[in-house]
């Protein structure tokens, strides 16, 4: 067989067929009706006729005798020979036989079959419908056969989403274009950058995700370590290398820890906490300066943090001048003395003040009444001003607390101002909480101007040594009359310019609740105790007394 499933003895094609002729397919044939070869007729020489033992069917064809085409007179195609081929069946009867050969049907489906044909438009076109096979070409002209992987409908689509290639979400319009182009591409593959693109982004998602999860389960793990594992712990007393820490106002276990940590002593603020409240006196702990040991177990620097050792705060005590409670800040700052007073005298409207404690006139010392007593974290480096600040804010905070301002007018007085002053002057006079409340009861009788013993004059000797700055009780009542100063009672009524002193929690509250039993004097026999009494004369009998005691020893 040739190609196209002619032999030698098929019958040649139509000459209105392209491919009629067998001249390396380039030939036509004549469309004349006229023989080809020169006009003679084109015989085959006959074939013997093949069988097939094995067909029962009778389908494969034979080969006959020799036939050539001609062409009638309304252009019908006729053969010479016979009329019709024969196939002869395996088994089939011979000619003397009565059973003769069956004449094969030709398919009427088959284009290239015996059935009359006629090419034009007699009969339809076989090859135009759109299920029909294509037609064969000439080696020629054909073409290869699309492979299906490049077919481009069956190239997997790319991610075209701003996610995956990277792209603005403003490029989306651009996007939608060069994927309808792609689809409607010819067979292109996909480019190799945009694949790499792809991949970085789903790189990038994994990344972010896996580091995600790693800092939870980090961090969830630290902080079940925190809470519920055996906290870290140095061994021992310390490494002998000392450092100094602070503890700020109301910290509490934890802030405390955490500051022992930063500072080396103790290696996890969880162990300190635990040693804290496993010791009976941890929740004494307070605030203020620590000197300490690195590399410390947490029980002992509990331990030596409840210790006075440990301490090393300043300490303003109650009563103190503001003249002593400057030296003491110089000192420990280790700055040149009259440093810290200096400072306090220039900016002292700017260290914190509350407005009631502004404006008032011929005063001493603006801030007096305002270094609240207290223990204070004070260490050199600081500067004078930060300590200041800080004292004036522990003030502000503690009368606003005590409701300074609030309770001024209840007992007869113009201003919280006033109030702190009588405070002040109980401190100065005062040895104990009751005779704080017994002090601020003689100040308020001694202040009404009818009152019959003193005629609204206070005469307390420590406004006196206040100017002075001085703490003398051998003073003669003489000479107080005579010195005039805003600060001497004896000389002006009513109350000094300001305080005297910075009083305590106590004598504030002793002068916020007074007692009511009508003292209008006292004097203190030991210098720890004192004694009040309501007239005069009671007052002037335990002056002698005093006297005698003080020339007998």
């Amino acid at each position: 067989m040739t190609e196209y499933g002619r032999g030698q003895g098929s019958e040649p094609w139509h000459p209105h067929d392209p491919l009629y002729g067998d001249g390396g397919w380039g030939g036509q044939q004549p469309h004349d009706g006229s023989q080809p070869y020169g006009g003679q007729p084109q015989h085959y020489p006959q074939q013997p006729q093949q069988q097939y033992g094995d067909w029962s069917q009778g389908q494969q064809p034979g080969y006959g005798h020799g036939q050539y085409p001609y062409y009638d007179e309304q252009g019908q195609q006729q053969y010479a020979g016979h009329a019709q081929q024969q196939y002869q069946q395996q088994g089939a009867w011979d000619a003397t036989g009565a059973h003769g050969q069956v004449p094969y049907t030709p398919d009427p489906g088959d284009p290239y079959g015996r059935q009359p044909g006629a090419y034009g438009g007699e009969q339809p076109d076989l090859y135009g419908t759109d299920d029909a096979y294509p037609p064969p070409e000439p080696p020629g002209r054909r073409r290869p056969e699309l492979d299906p992987e490049l077919d481009p409908e069956a190239v997997p689509e790319e991610e075209t989403h701003p996610f995956f290639t990277g792209a603005d979400d403003d490029d989306d319009d651009e996007h939608e274009l060069a994927d309808r182009s792609t689809k409607r591409g010819k067979g292109k593959k996909p480019a190799k950058g945009k694949k790499r693109r792809t991949g970085c982004a789903c790189m990038v998602v994994v990344l972010v995700f896996g580091g995600g999860l790693g800092g939870v389960g980090y961090y969830g793990y630290k902080f079940y370590q925190n809470r519920f594992g055996t906290a870290p712990d140095y061994a021992g007393s310390g490494n002998g290398e000392q450092i100094t820490v602070v503890i700020p106002k109301g910290a509490g276990g934890w802030t405390i820890g955490d500051k022992l940590k930063e500072a080396g002593v103790v290696e996890s603020a969880a162990a300190f906490v635990s040693a804290m409240q496993a010791n009976p006196d941890g929740k004494t702990l307070q605030d203020g300066v620590y000197t300490l040991q690195k590399h410390m177990s947490a029980a002992s620097a509990v331990q030596l943090m409840l210790s006075p050792k440990s301490r090393s705060n300043l300490i303003i005590a109650e009563g103190l001048r503001n003249t002593a409670v400057y030296n003491l800040i110089d000192a420990r700052l280790g700055v040149a003395a009259g440093t810290t007073a200096g400072i306090a005298k220039k900016e002292y409207k700017q260290l914190g003040l509350p407005a009631w404690a502004l404006n008032h006139a011929n005063l001493k010392d603006p801030l007096e009444g305002f270094l609240y007593p207290s223990s204070y974290a004070v260490t050199k480096g600081q500067k004078p001003e930060d300590v200041l600040k800080s004292m004036v804010s522990q003030a502000s905070a503690k009368y606003q607390e005590l409701g300074l301002a609030d309770k001024a007018k209840a007992l007869g007085l113009d201003s919280p101002w006033q109030l702190l002053t009588v405070a002040s002057l109980a401190q100065a006079e005062g040895t104990s909480h009751d005779d704080f409340r017994k002090m601020a009861e003689v100040v308020y009788n001694r202040l009404q101007p009818e009152n019959p013993q003193t005629y609204g004059r206070l005469e307390f000797d420590s406004t006196y040594n206040y100017v002075k700055n001085q703490s003398k009780i051998d003073l003669s009542v003489t000479e107080l009359r005579k010195y005039d100063n805003p600060y001497n009672t004896y000389f002006v009524k009513g109350l000094p310019p300001g305080p005297i002193d910075n009083p305590g929690e106590e004598a504030i509250q002793g002068a916020l609740n007074p007692t009511h039993d009508g003292w209008y004097y006292f004097i203190s026999m030991d210098g720890k105790t004192s004694q009040f009494t309501k007239t005069l004369a009671e007052h002037e009998k335990l002056v002698n007394e005093w006297n005698a005691s003080r020339n007998k020893g």
